[in-house]
Formats: C-alpha cells, sequence, structure tokens
C-alpha cells in the first residue's frame, strides 16, 4: 500500500501525517508532494525522514494506491489527471469536487456505501462545518427524517488555514502589549471580535460556506433536507462549534434523542445542565468525536429540536475524515 499526501506543509498536510501514524494506516511507503516552495523540506514519519517532492504534471503517481490532497482548489482541479491516470484514488479535501455528480462526497459514518462507486477515482472530503453538522444529524436522522435545519456555525481560526492561526496568535500579543494590530488573512480583526462572514457572498446574500452546508448535507445524507446556516468567524484557535435547530417529520423527546447520540458513530455526548457539562472549543481540541450537548425540545415548535456540538476542524473536519475514507478503501478491497 502506498499512499501520497498532496499539500503537506499546509496545516491540514500536517495533521494527515500525525493521524495516519497515530491510526497506524496500513501503507508501505508514505509519499510527500509540495509546491516549489516547499520541495526538499523533510518530515518525520514513524522514525523516518521523509523529503518533500515538487507536485509536477508527470509520472510520479505512479504506484501510488491512494493519494491525500489537500492544496485548494485550484491545485486539485489541475492535477487530478496526473494523480489518478494510474489508478490511484484521489481523496481530495478541497471545495473543487464536492458537487459533481460522478464524485462521492463522504463521511463515513453516514454514506461510506458511496465509495463502491468511484467513476473518476475521485473522492470529495465535505466542508468542515457540513462533516460536523451530519455527523450529529444522523441519529436524529434514523430516529425521524429531518425536514429541515437552522444553524448558526462559531468557526476557528484553523478554518482559514495556518497562516491565519499565527495571525490570531499575534494579534494577542499585540493587544496584550498594547500594540497596533495585525490584520491581514481576515477582513477584520479577529481578537476580541466575530466576524459574521465566512467566504464570500453569494448573490442570495448567503455566503459560499452556508451554501456549502446546505448543498453538501443534502448529496451526502441524500436527502431533501433543508439547511439555512450564519456562518461566523470567532476567535478560537481550531475548535468549530454549532447551535442546531432540527425540525423532524415527527415529534421526538429529548430522552430519544440522548439515547440516540450515546449510540452514535463519531459522536461524545457531553450533556448534564445541573452539573454545568456540555461541549466547548477548549475540550475538544485533538479529539476524534464530534461533542453534542445542550440538547433541548425547540420551545416555537413541538416537532424541534435544539442542540450545540463542537469539533476540531482539522481533525475530523478535515484530515481524519479523509484517512477514515481511505480506511475504508482498503477494509473494503477497492483500492
Amino acid at each position: 500500500m502506498r499512499v501520497a499526501i498532496v499539500g503537506i506543509s499546509g496545516a491540514v498536510g500536517q495533521e494527515l501525517l500525525k493521524v495516519l501514524e497515530e491510526r497506524n494506516f496500513p501503507l508501505d511507503e508514505l509519499v510527500l508532494f509540495g509546491s516549489a516552495r516547499s520541495a526538499g523540506r523533510t518530515y518525520t514519519f514513524k522514525g523516518k525522514h521523509l523529503e518533500v517532492k515538487e507536485l509536477m504534471e508527470n509520472d510520479d503517481f505512479k504506484g501510488v494506491d491512494i493519494a491525500l490532497t489537500s492544496a485548494g482548489g485550484g491545485t486539485s482541479k489541475k492535477f487530478a489527471d496526473t494523480i489518478t491516470k494510474h489508478g490511484a484514488v484521489m481523496v481530495d479535501n478541497s471545495s473543487a469536487f464536492r458537487m459533481d455528480e460522478d464524485v462521492p462526497l463522504v463521511v463515513p459514518e453516514l454514506n461510506a456505501s458511496d465509495l463502491h462507486d468511484l467513476p473518476r477515482n475521485i473522492v470529495a472530503n465535505p466542508n468542515c462545518t457540513t462533516i460536523q453538522m451530519v455527523v450529529c444529524l444522523k441519529p436524529i436522522e434514523e430516529l425521524s427524517h429531518i425536514k429541515r435545519v437552522h444553524a448558526a456555525t462559531y468557526q476557528s481560526a484553523s478554518g482559514a488555514g495556518a497562516a491565519a492561526m499565527e495571525e490570531l496568535v499575534e494579534q494577542i500579543k499585540q493587544i496584550a502589549a498594547g500594540e497596533e494590530v495585525t490584520v491581514d488573512k481576515f477582513p477584520y480583526q479577529l481578537m476580541l471580535n466575530l466576524i459574521p462572514q465566512v467566504d464570500v457572498f453569494t448573490d442570495n446574500l448567503y455566503t459560499k460556506e452556508e451554501m456549502k452546508m446546505y448543498n453538501e448535507s443534502r448529496k451526502i445524507m441524500h436527502s431533501d433536507i433543508e439547511v439555512s446556516t450564519t456562518c461566523v468567524r470567532v476567535p478560537v484557535m481550531r475548535n468549530h462549534s454549532e447551535a442546531l435547530w432540527i425540525e423532524t417529520e415527527d415529534e421526538l423527546t429529548v430522552e430519544q434523542v440522548r439515547e440516540a447520540m450515546k449510540g452514535a458513530g463519531g459522536v461524545t455526548l457531553v450533556d448534564d445542565p445541573s452539573k454545568q457539562e456540555y461541549p466547548m472549543p477548549i475540550n475538544g481540541e485533538g479529539k476524534d468525536d464530534i461533542f453534542v450537548g445542550r440538547i433541548r425540545k425547540d420551545i416555537t415548535n413541538p416537532k424541534g429540536i435544539a442542540l450545540w456540538c463542537v469539533g476540531d476542524q482539522i481533525k475530523k473536519g478535515a484530515a481524519l475524515n479523509a484517512i477514515q475514507i481511505a480506511e475504508y478503501l482498503v477494509k473494503n478491497n477497492l483500492v
């Protein structure tokens, strides 16, 4: 089993390297690819030093079984044929192929069976906010079909990349020192602030990020679910949070939903209001699961459930989900 990581120097690329080792992924050789700027750098994997190759349109992917790509949509589109032409399956973390009809969009807890049909040898990894939401929706969908969701997201700096995380750290230091704050990776200062815009605005005044949650959830869940979201960037390092209001066809009790969450894959229930126990970003960093709490009836809708969830944006929101896809491919002899 020969695996490649494309975009190794980014935050997600580094997390892919870490998670492959954590989960002892069954590979015989790991190959690292990056831009011309990254070529020649070395990274350590299981005690071995691996040198980064420059990503080029050549035959470097001959013999590669799975390529985990996280180098941006433009790069993914440009190099997709190069990566897949010798039979490698490309598990792509960008938005380049997510809504293509002939590319499955997969969260293994929900629709791993879609991986059995790969006409282009490409699998799309969903947007981080979508992954987090649908993992929480699955156990509820199994109780009663979900008609609609209203969501508010509280998205960490990590969603904008490693440089954005560094900028947040720099802003913390600058504010503490009484210095002028550097603003580069976000439209406004993030520290001591909230920015109610993630990605660019579309014609309907929703942002692309908000529309991703609408479109991607329908594709992943094979459902007519309606999702309306407001996405907000918050001064948290790498854990996203989401407040969800979920309307189902049948009326559900809080106890039903809690029990369903307890047995759900990829979910950890943290929900004891009497002890002030609920998920928070500070507790979820580096964890695999999505943490769910604050489960309650929506007092405006008898068929509504409200909840709060937290997940590591770089891990389950990106790297871990991609590697879970790869694990399924290997386990089911699809590569």
